[in-house]
């Protein structure tokens, strides 16, 4: 308990001051310290445990769109950069999606939906599997890391990629989908809303998107050394969040010339392309993650599970 009380000490100033520019007008962060102290403080503590010096270590962090990823990736990195001295770096799956024009010849050659970019099949895995494979080599060099730019839906240029200039100690690869496993080819059959009923009538988009998760993106995750999954209570939630992510990111877009800002019914619908493997990953990550952290319908944690490794 002392350790968790002097880290507290150290870290709340620039814990507070980065959940202060995440807060709006509407939208203010509650209990805070309890957050910190009772939760990512304990989950911070876990990984400095598991860091071997020799290579970095890769965590997972999973959850729904909305459900807080960016937040508490960047909150779990101050308190290990600042109270346990290791240099973190927190990826996004995001940021390797493929770019419009590919998807757009993906979307030709495969299937029109995956011109939508989000479920697995619409990230560059190869890219992904290189950046882990160099950053894991003894001798590191600067490395440039991709940048996804949502807005306009398309990768940034080159020259706005971020750079690595020394090796991670951490590395925190967070995405809606980090870890998630392919369903059987029975469970594909049956529709579970309304896109895949009138647009995939004949299960190829899912029959597609599930084939990946069975080859390139379990290689990827294998990559993991354990998984942080943040559980909400159900798709609906999630949803909500999701629309209010979109207003949010419409607020605080300076330049608003050419975004690709979804309305409501675009999010609605976009949802529902992740619906499925977020459904699925209710189950699957409760038995495949390393910790799970339990949200409330307000966003908060309300409570975590560490599994016995």
């Amino acid at each position: 308990m002392q350790e968790i009380n002097d880290c507290f000490d150290k870290v709340k100033k620039d814990c507070f001051k980065f959940i202060l520019s995440q807060e709006t007008k509407k939208d203010k962060f509650k209990n805070k310290d309890k957050m910190i102290k009772s939760f990512l403080i304990p989950v911070s503590q876990w990984i400095s445990k598991k860091v071997n010096k020799k290579k970095p270590l890769i965590i997972g962090l999973a959850g729904g769109q909305g459900s807080g990823k960016t937040t508490i990736s960047s909150i779990l990195s101050i308190i290990l950069k600042k109270y346990f001295k290791l240099n973190v770096f927190i990826v996004s799956i995001d940021d390797f999606y493929k770019t419009r024009r590919d998807r757009k010849i993906l979307s030709k050659t495969k299937h029109s939906l995956l011109m939508t970019r989000g479920v697995p099949g619409t990230h560059d895995i190869d890219l992904m599997l290189n950046f882990f494979k160099k950053v894991k080599t003894k001798k590191f060099n600067n490395l440039q890391v991709p940048k996804f730019n949502k807005a306009v839906d398309d990768r940034c240029k080159k020259n706005l990629w971020y750079k690595l200039k020394s090796r991670p100690d951490v590395i925190i690869f967070e995405g809606w989908c980090v870890g998630a496993k392919a369903q059987t080819t029975n469970q594909l059959k049956k529709p579970i809303n309304s896109l895949e009923k009138v647009h995939d009538q004949s299960t190829k988009w899912r029959s597609h998107v599930n084939n990946q998760l069975k080859t390139k993106y379990k290689k990827l995750f294998k990559q993991l050394e354990g998984l942080l999954y943040l559980k909400a209570k159900n798709f609906d939630l999630l949803r909500q969040w999701r629309l209010k992510q979109e207003r949010k990111l419409w607020v605080q877009t300076e330049n608003k010339k050419n975004l690709k800002i979804m309305s409501s019914g675009d999010v609605i619908n976009f949802m529902q392309t992740y619906q499925r493997i977020t459904q699925q990953m209710f189950k699957d990550a409760l038995k495949s993650s390393s910790i799970i952290m339990n949200l409330n319908s307000k966003h908060q944690i309300v409570n975590i599970k560490f599994k016995k490794q």
